[in-house]
């Protein structure tokens, strides 16, 4: 899941300064799970942003909606007529999200409404935790299903760095140490023999490093037929 947190008034106030009819569109996907950018969340900016607009003795009209997904086409069109009425659109969803938004817009100013955290999970009631680094070359199972990448500090691939205390990393008290993590998991399922590889070296070309990236799967696709 991508998780991400609302950004505050003041600076949504700020990013939308120059705009008076404002489209605060919602999206039913991670950012819905995450509490962060969902239908509810729609309705709770929507209304703070007219309080704070009413404060200021500033006219603002406020539009709101929700799609199921705004990173997919197909949902995104649903929404032409209403991004046609406003001057800008708020989005409440992921970077991909507000970016897939502005690409099929591109003559309407498109502003996030939260801010992309990370890949991770609901760890417990209003908490979650970053899991996933998203490299493009998925290591973790030479680490028990830990990933030393975002789980140490120091995204560590070839073992502890020797400054954990406790099983906590020297970083802060509260974290966790990756390479305990792994080590307890190694042993909790009998394979503590893999710490004595060595680590696969990381290709971070698969990674960010490497440009944008891209997945195509050609079983997927839906080809144009050709003429001739």
């Amino acid at each position: 899941m991508i998780v991400a947190h609302r950004k505050n008034i003041q600076d949504l106030k700020a990013i939308l300064a120059p705009h008076k009819k404002i489209l605060v569109l919602g999206c039913g996907g991670c950012v819905t799970v995450c509490l962060a950018g969902g239908e509810r969340e729609v309705g709770m900016i929507s209304s703070a942003l007219r309080i704070a607009y009413r404060v200021d003795g500033d006219e603002h009209e406020i539009h709101e909606t929700t799609i199921e997904r705004q990173c997919e086409n197909q949902f995104i069109e649903e929404i032409l007529p209403k991004v046609q009425e406003v001057d800008a659109v708020l989005s409440l969803a992921c970077g991909a999200g507000v970016q897939s938004i502005a690409e099929r817009y591109p003559n309407k100013p498109v502003y996030p409404g939260v801010d992309t955290k990370f890949i991770g999970i609901l760890q417990e009631q209003g908490i979650w935790t970053e899991k996933c680094a998203a490299c493009g070359q998925c290591i973790v199972g030479f680490y028990g299903a830990v990933c030393p990448l975002t789980r140490c500090s120091k995204a560590q691939v070839d073992g502890p760095c020797g400054g954990a205390r406790n099983g906590k990393c020297e970083v802060s008290p509260e974290i966790d140490c990756g390479w305990q993590l792994i080590y307890d998991r190694l042993k909790a399922i009998g394979q503590l023999d893999r710490l004595l590889d060595p680590a696969p070296l990381t290709d971070w070309s698969k990674s960010h490093e490497g440009g944008c990236r891209k997945v195509v799967r050609e079983d997927q696709r839906v080809k144009t037929p050709t003429s001739g």
